[in-house]
């Protein structure tokens, strides 16, 4: 057992908990909300636990001073083995821009603790930057709240690179840096618009998006069910007896949707919001119809009051001036 955790101890790339970095570093809320959705976005589309998740930092860095702002997503090539260098210094490029004072400081991953691989994959990054940052976000880690604020209350850890000397021999390890979460104005209301759900934040929208998202829940909950079932049929997973007899009990639990007063009743009910949609329509286009027939009649009462009345007084009056001129001459 001792030369298990012996072998576990040389396997560790990080140094113990005793030894901190001396870098002072202020996370901002918009690099925690962009690696959070890249990573629930993989997660969804690949249909792993764990997706390999790679990204870019960029802020600013004053001495042991730096300050995480912003994030952007990394190709990989060879297989996942190296980092596309040509997107990166595209992206890095399009960034500097827009924002002049941002620099390249470090990268992003999502891991439950940094390997070896992250020792490999962190030295591509030198050329971009004499010491780059790895911020890690941990969505296993066990969260211990603190009071103060300070970086102990959210699932990410920075790490700095050095060199650990032992038994006179040097390799690449991490140690662990502290951080705190530094807000602007600007992003408080930025983060308050977004936990409130964006766009005009009326209740009714936030109503609707929270059983919408009920409704998901429960339907991907019933297809797992589904799933499980199907798959003790077809032989290809265990019987569990307790299992199933829960799932019985569900189903005896749920009232009864094909009775015939059920159907009844939603019939009427389904029929009710048609017929309420059907009168809505018909009152839009009866007063589309009821404005175009007052359009047509002012438009034919013009046309009459131009040739009708007037222009047969104005024929008599020409009439009558032209006669006068006759009688002139006789």
């Amino acid at each position: 057992m001792s030369a298990m955790d012996t072998d576990h101890e040389e396997l560790s790339v990080v140094l113990s908990s005793t030894t901190t970095s001396g870098l002072s570093i202020a996370l901002h809320p918009l690099p925690i909300l962009n690696i959070s959705e890249h990573f629930i976005r993989l997660k969804l589309e690949k249909q792993t636990h764990l997706p390999f998740t790679l990204g870019a930092l960029l802020g600013t860095q004053n001495g042991r001073e730096v300050e995480i702002v912003n994030t952007f997503e990394l190709a990989l090539e060879d297989d996942g083995e190296a980092i596309d260098h040509s997107f990166l210094v595209n992206r890095r490029d399009q960034y500097k821009q827009v924002f002049p004072s941002l620099e390249f400081i470090g990268w992003y991953t999502v891991a439950p603790n940094p390997t070896s691989r992250h020792i490999e994959l962190h030295s591509q990054f030198t050329g971009y930057c004499s010491t780059p940052l790895l911020l890690i976000l941990q969505p296993t880690a066990n969260l211990i709240g603190s009071v103060d604020g300070t970086s102990q209350n959210l699932p990410f850890k920075a790490y700095e690179q050095t060199i650990e000397i032992k038994d006179r021999t040097s390799r690449s390890v991490f140690v662990e840096a502290s951080y705190t979460v530094e807000t602007g104005e600007a992003e408080r209301i930025a983060v308050d618009w977004t936990a409130k759900g964006g766009g005009s934040g009326t209740s009714l929208e936030s109503h609707l998006q929270t059983q919408r998202a009920a409704v998901k829940m429960l339907h991907d909950r019933i297809l797992v069910l589904i799933q499980y079932v199907t798959s003790v049929i077809a032989a290809e997973a265990p019987t569990d007896h307790g299992i199933l007899r829960a799932i019985s009990a569900l189903l005896a639990s749920l009232p009864a949707s094909e009775n015939k007063t059920f159907r009844e009743e939603f019939n009427t009910e389904s029929e009710d919001v048609q017929l309420t949609a059907l009168l809505a329509s018909l009152t839009k286009s009866t007063s589309i119809l009821n404005d175009l027939v007052d359009k047509h009649s002012l438009l034919t009462t013009s046309r009459e009051d131009r040739f009708g009345a007037g222009g047969g007084a104005a024929r008599r009056t020409r009439l009558q001036m032209g006669s006068a001129r006759i009688g002139d001459w006789h």
